[in-house]
């Protein structure tokens, strides 16, 4: 199976950390969705990151292949509670649709600002994949 990373989890350190076992693929794009920061966390100390349907927009991310081993492991970290996972299709940069499991947020909240360290471990993501 693929998931799509569109936060934290573009950060191969950090997946490598949660998932060592997932394998990047490809950076790909999620057409008519933004990326957004909502609700508080915790462990973030701000707003964490989620996606939500907006036409015309998209969110840059990246492919990896994991299990369904993988993808539990991936639950564990991820709040069930305000998180689930949605099949989403995404295009990599050589043009090709993927089916993908991605997280969205389920529970409503405000749009809030992320913590500086929480920016910068999803910005060493973008570098990781070559989005920035």
């Amino acid at each position: 199976m693929y998931y799509f990373a569109y936060a934290s989890n573009l950060n191969r350190r950090q997946m490598a950390e949660r998932c060592p076992e997932a394998k990047a693929k490809s950076s790909a794009a999620l057409p008519n969705y933004k990326l957004i920061f909502a609700g508080y966390s915790r462990e973030r100390e701000g707003a964490p990151a989620t996606i939500m349907y907006s036409k015309g927009d998209k969110v840059l991310g990246g492919v990896y292949e994991i299990t369904e081993a993988a993808l539990r492991k991936l639950d564990r970290w991820e709040d069930l509670t305000a998180y689930k996972h949605i099949k989403v299709t995404v295009w990599t940069d050589g043009g090709d649709p993927v089916e993908a499991v991605t997280y969205i947020r389920v529970k409503e909240a405000e749009e809030d600002k992320p913590s500086p360290q929480y920016l910068a471990v999803i910005q060493q993501g973008y570098r990781d994949w070559g989005i920035i």
